[in-house]
């Protein structure tokens, strides 16, 4: 601390002010004194003519004053009231001028200063959340600030997915009204497409949604590998899986351009799977990125319930660890071309790298389109030892267990049942 400021609270005295005494003053001599006859002169003696005068005094010459002449003058200390009031007042100042600058860039990230900017149409996903919405809009400049959205918006929501149509530089009440008021109704047409289809199902619906199109044009954006995803791996033209559920707007000026929406669906997928981290995928599961989009299609196809993907994920990787077979029912539905819900002998018994029945391992590539929780859970699988999993409840809630015996009681119980 400045010597200054310990004298100003009282932890010291100020120094002493040296001032130098006063010049002495001239002091006027005494009367003279005439000089008495000595006893040892004699009486007789004649006095001088002229009677004898001390001489003027001389001005002493000016000497040095020594140390002991030197005197100190102590400024009055402050009282410690008046010093704590300072101290009180200059905390006081600190403190308001932080909290005016908080304040001051708070205000400016929920309502930023200057009218609203240019429009800008903003794509919100299927299944985004309120944190995922905030981030979108701040990239695309209509928020200021993400982090600050997502706390001013916490417990709103959910909205709707589709196109809005926004300006940039908006207030977050600006931004959320919006948002409130639903996606735009563009001129076109909109199709819908759910988790867990196959690719013959995604084609099939987009000629059902969009008799424009042509049949022929859609299936090689499809499946002739023109249109490519991130995660593709090299020599790979197969498209199952890589297109994202979502409902998509087709403008009138896109009737005609199939590649075009395919396009669309692949890079919405490679977004948000970039999103969840999947470029992580090997370090964090021992699967490369496109393997664990393999393991999320199975997760998509067989949990029925939220709480369940993560376990049946587990139990993949669980049972991939020990070389046993996945057992997976829906990949044989998926060898066998097949939408049904019983398999026969001969169908569990089909001669195909898909069928994980005959065949230890991933099948070749994914069976289905998994949506983003699946993704996450694939992913982000639970811990735990499980090697075996059964339908156990109307809900669709399952049965897991690492014995073999536990599990061959259950399928008894959920027979008898009547679940399967």
């Amino acid at each position: 601390m400045p010597a200054y400021w310990r004298k100003l609270l009282g932890f010291e005295d100020f120094d002493g002010e040296q001032v130098s005494p006063a010049s002495p003053q001239p002091v006027a001599p005494p009367h003279p004194v005439p000089p008495q006859p000595s006893s040892h002169q004699p009486a007789s003696s004649p006095l001088p003519a002229h009677p004898q005068v001390a001489p003027p005094p001389q001005s002493a010459p000016p000497t040095e004053t020594s140390h002991d002449e030197t005197w100190v003058r102590f400024r009055r200390p402050w009282p410690l009231f008046a010093r704590l009031v300072l101290l009180a007042t200059i905390l006081f100042g600190l403190i308001g001028g932080a909290v005016f600058v908080a304040y001051s860039w708070l205000r400016d990230q929920i309502d930023p200063p200057g009218p609203p900017g240019t429009e800008v149409l903003v794509a919100i996903p299927q299944g985004a959340s309120t944190n995922d919405i905030a981030r979108i809009l701040a990239d695309e400049n209509v928020v200021s600030n993400a982090l600050v959205t997502r706390f001013a918006w916490r417990g709103d929501g959910p909205y709707q997915a589709g196109d809005y149509q926004f300006n940039r530089n908006m207030s977050l009440s600006e931004a959320e009204s919006v948002l409130v008021s639903g996606p735009l109704v563009l001129p076109g047409k909109s199709v819908t497409l759910p988790e867990g289809l196959w690719l013959t199902d995604i084609s099939g619906r987009l000629l059902d949604a969009l008799p424009e199109f042509n049949e022929t044009e859609l299936n090689t954006a499809i499946y002739t590998g023109i249109i490519r995803s991130d995660f593709q791996p090299e020599g790979n033209t197969n498209l199952e899986g890589l297109l994202f559920p979502d409902t998509y707007q087709v403008g009138e000026n896109d009737f005609e351009d199939e590649a075009g929406l395919v396009t669309r669906m692949v890079n919405q997928f490679d977004e948000v799977v970039a999103e969840l981290g999947y470029s992580d995928a090997l370090s964090r599961t021992g699967l490369t990125a496109y393997e664990v989009i393999i393991v999320a299609s199975m997760v998509e196809e067989e949990a029925r319930v939220p709480e369940d993907r993560a376990k049946i994920a587990r139990v993949i990787y669980n049972r991939l660890a020990q070389d046993m077979r996945l057992e997976i029912d829906a990949t044989v539905l998926y060898a066998i071309g097949r939408h049904t819900a019983e398999l026969t002998v001969d169908d569990l018994a089909v001669d195909s790298p898909y069928n994980t029945r005959l065949y230890k391992g991933l099948p070749p590539t994914p069976i289905a389109t998994p949506g983003r929780a699946a993704l996450e859970a694939a992913l982000n699988p639970a811990e735990g030892d499980w090697l075996f999993y059964v339908l156990a409840a109307p809900d669709g809630s399952h049965f897991f267990t690492n014995n073999y015996e536990d599990f061959l009681n259950q399928v008894n119980r959920s027979q008898a049942e009547g679940l399967f």
